[in-house]
């Protein structure tokens, strides 16, 4: 069972389609522009979307490339149309390789398969996110981000790829607390119960490669980061390894970079 605090659907809901609706006038943008993967996190976000704004200002891309699980793009086209949402289908296969094609082969030799795999996975996701701000510039539109607090606090995404966005609907809402929040929302379930995936490269799966499942990692999160606990604390609150709380912690330091305005020497004195 876990430990973090059960969430009221209705009061969470509420409070985010008003920050929506006040984020929207104030910024005076016409439309916003969500990146629709398939995944729980973005379907969640093009539903609270929905549920604040008329259909019309919400426009919806689905990104594609050759290691897109199929059942992504089935679900996109599912969450688009349950939804009643502007969508559009894009590949980025052919961006890529321009790109790649273009980069000296010496630079890409020089990077093991594993940095490889992991460079071109981060490319992709930056690419994705050129095309939603290019959307955005063209139709004055702002980008909808689709991090959840899990992932933004040990930095599991791409710095200027998904991690890129105008702001953060579901950025305080940890991914098991939203695995809950999307039954009573009415996301299909086969969205809800599929393995996390980015799909940016092939058989890549979100907690093979974090090591271990979202449930643990919340809960590890929940007693580092609002509980303020020690180690020895949180060993005995929950099954898990010094070595697996000393990762996450060092996870979070090294990846603070990601979700922060970038230092500069002076910052201290102001």
């Amino acid at each position: 069972m876990s430990i973090l605090t059960k969430l009221n659907s209705e009061m969470v809901k509420s409070e985010i389609t008003d920050s929506i609706k006040k984020i929207s006038i104030e910024s005076n943008c016409d439309t916003i522009i969500l990146g629709l993967s398939g995944g729980i996190d973005s379907s969640v976000v093009a539903y609270l979307l929905k549920e604040a704004l008329p259909s019309e200002k919400i426009h919806t891309y689905h990104l594609s490339s050759s290691t897109t699980p199929k059942e992504d793009t089935e679900h996109a086209r599912l969450i688009a149309k349950k939804f009643n949402l502007n969508y559009e289908e894009i590949a980025i296969d052919d961006i890529l390789n321009k790109y790649l094609n273009d980069i000296s082969q010496e630079a890409i030799d020089l990077d093991n398969n594993k940095n490889l795999k992991i460079t071109i996975g981060n490319l992709k996701a930056r690419i994705r996110m050129t095309i939603l701000y290019y959307f955005a510039n063209l139709k004055n539109g702002l980008v909808a981000g689709t991090g959840n607090r899990s992932e933004l606090l040990i930095g599991y995404m791409t710095k200027f790829g998904d991690g890129a966005c105008d702001f953060e609907l579901i950025g305080d809402i940890y991914k098991s607390q939203l695995k809950d929040l999307a039954k009573s929302w009415n996301i299909p379930n086969e969205v809800i119960d599929k393995a996390p995936q980015a799909g940016l490269w092939n058989n890549q799966t979100d907690e093979e490669e974090i090591g271990m499942t979202y449930d643990i990692l919340d809960q590890v999160l929940y007693l580092i980061e609002d509980k303020k606990l020690k180690n020895d604390e949180i060993l005995n609150k929950i099954d898990i390894s010094l070595s697996e709380i000393n990762m996450i912690r060092n996870r979070i330091k090294n990846n603070r970079h990601k979700t922060q305005i970038p230092p500069s020497p002076f910052a201290d004195r102001k």
